[in-house]
């Protein structure tokens, strides 16, 4: 697995500090994980280095299910980064799970996209590099975290509406005692869905004054993260994790990248680029990892890269490769 330029990922003491509890090791990881206690304990990991301690502990623990519950149930607040502070010192659900979604571009290689419609709340997870993604158990207890911080805010044993998977998570019954709700696996994404009105409740743990000294720090960290970037990087960044959003327009991205239209324009053109070109570009990228997935079908595919009919994908991933999407996964 080759390492990206902004592959340098933090395992927090908050993570050790669980597995001790649970009886497993440094040693225990490293010696699994086939890793030197020199790697494993070095501030920031590769991405490779860091699915290996992560299936390490997964193959320890033997259960998935098991191995997830356990972890989310077992987090210290105190032994984890300021921005789990701002999340659960949020003022109510809602702030924590957008603070959560935010701050999450500081912590890859996954990444958060938060949809409220009509009575529900739905969380998906992806992975920066679709073609390098991380050990099932990562999945669960990213998802996990997020229900459970909703539980330890407000207080209240809220439930998830679903919960989803795209490989095979171990003890499906122990995951649906759990989230007192399905769990379906098999999926072809990873989602979280809530009742939208828990949004709503708010943290008994709300500290104004900290959040307030957090919200500022942790903003201009992520404002010199992104700043490392290329602004070409970023955009199509934004846009693989929106691609299924039809408002995703150039006013959309600039927005989010908290400069104007024109700005982003500009900056675009110096870097010998334009919005169309990447957009067409990031469809072109997400549609060929997307393809190497046998558990998605072309239509599936399709809905996922932004076209809301088969043919017009078809023509498209023609014009990009030259036979047909059918053609091109069997070849490949």
């Amino acid at each position: 697995m080759k390492s990206q330029p902004n592959d340098r990922i933090k395992v927090h003491p908050g993570f050790w500090a669980g597995l001790h509890q649970l009886g497993i090791s440094t040693d225990d990881v490293a010696r699994t994980a086939q890793l030197s206690l020199e790697t494993i304990n070095k501030p920031l990991v590769n991405q490779a280095h860091y699915f290996a301690i992560w299936q390490a502990y997964s193959d320890l623990i033997g259960d998935t299910a098991e191995g997830i519950i356990k972890l989310a149930k077992g987090y210290e607040i105190s032994k984890y980064p300021p921005p789990v502070l701002a999340m659960y010192h949020a003022r109510d659900y809602r702030d924590a799970l957008n603070r959560m979604v935010r701050y999450k571009q500081m912590c890859p290689p996954e990444s958060l996209q938060i949809n409220e419609a009509g009575e529900e709340c739905i969380i998906e997870l992806e992975w920066l590099h679709k073609d390098q993604q991380g050990p099932p158990l990562l999945v669960g207890v990213t998802l996990a975290f997020l229900l459970e911080l909703g539980r330890r805010g407000t207080g209240q044993p809220l439930n998830a509406n679903l919960v989803e998977f795209s490989h095979p998570m171990g003890n499906v019954d122990m995951l649906e005692a759990y989230f007192g709700c399905r769990v379906e696996t098999g999926k072809p994404y990873n989602r979280l869905t809530l009742d939208r009105k828990d949004l709503s409740l708010p943290f008994l743990s709300y500290n104004e004054e900290l959040i307030e000294i957090l919200t500022p720090v942790l903003d201009r960290s992520l404002d010199e993260r992104q700043g490392s970037r290329s602004v070409t990087d970023l955009v199509k960044w934004i846009m693989k994790r929106s691609l299924t959003d039809k408002r995703l327009d150039i006013q959309t991205v600039a927005k989010e990248l908290r400069m104007s239209d024109r700005t982003l324009q500009r900056r675009l053109t110096e870097e010998n680029t334009n919005f169309k070109q990447l957009l067409t570009e990031a469809r072109h990228e997400q549609a060929r990892a997307y393809l190497a997935d046998p558990s998605l079908d072309i239509k599936e595919v399709a809905f996922l890269v932004g076209y809301e009919d088969q043919n017009s994908f078809y023509r498209a991933f023609r014009n990009w490769e030259g036979d047909t999407p059918s053609n091109w996964r069997v070849r490949q």
